[in-house]
């Protein structure tokens, strides 16, 4: 499973980036635009934050596939290390990534709703497939279903693209989705903390203070050696 923050908030990236462990962040328009800041500026920090190795997904503000590959090609340029360029899936972000899987810049193909949309994108090239598991949820559909029968006919065909499910609301939504075999999620920094938390832990922890200081009061265990 691949643990990927779906941000621009530079804190939340610094916070995240330092305690989880964290495979990379998603952006898209909306995202971006909610920072209200020079966008060049945004996402070279968020490079920065997380360095080459780690993923950082950059959504395309294109329409046509020839504008598509040359906005992957300068953000290819500026943003280096471990770059995909997110395309909306249409026949112009088909065509795009077919160009761009041939000459090595991979493709995250987002706004998938159905199998039949994520299966097209991966024989078109892109590398990973981003279902909106709540989106779905919103209209009487079956998100975490979709994202199961999409993980299906990847392994039914032996294709190499991977699920990056998106949009969920809560952390039960994450885990069905791991449940099913899905290679990755992209979540909001809330459910990313949310995933660790658990009333039950709280109470064991404090049950482990109290009875520490019970014997030993304030002394840690390098003051005991």
């Amino acid at each position: 499973m691949l643990y990927i923050l779906d941000t621009a908030d530079l804190n939340a990236i610094r916070h995240v980036n330092e305690f989880y462990p964290l495979d990379g962040v998603t952006t898209n328009p909306s995202i971006i635009a909610k920072e209200k800041t020079d966008f060049l500026k945004l996402v070279k920090e968020i490079r920065n934050i997380i360095g080459e190795d780690k993923m950082l997904h950059v959504q395309t503000t294109a329409k046509k596939a020839e504008d598509i590959v040359s906005e992957a090609k300068m953000l290819k340029e500026i943003l280096g290390g471990e770059f995909y360029i997110k395309v909306p899936i249409d026949e112009e972000g088909l065509k795009a990534t077919k160009i761009l899987s041939e000459i090595g810049i991979p493709v995250t193909m987002t706004a998938i709703f159905t199998p039949a949309q994520a299966l097209m994108a991966a024989k078109a090239g892109a590398a990973f497939v981003a279902p909106y598991v709540n989106r779905l949820d919103n209209i009487t559909g079956d998100g975490v279903r979709v994202v199961e029968e999409i993980v299906c006919l990847f392994d039914t065909y032996g294709l190499d693209c991977k699920v990056l499910a998106a949009s969920f609301k809560n952390s039960e939504q994450v885990h069905k989705s791991a449940l099913c075999g899905c290679h990755s999620v992209t979540v909001s920094p809330e459910i990313m903390t949310g995933l660790i938390k658990h009333p039950l832990t709280d109470v064991a922890v404090a049950g482990f203070e109290k009875d520490w200081q019970g014997v030993y009061g304030d002394k840690k265990i390098p003051d005991l050696i």
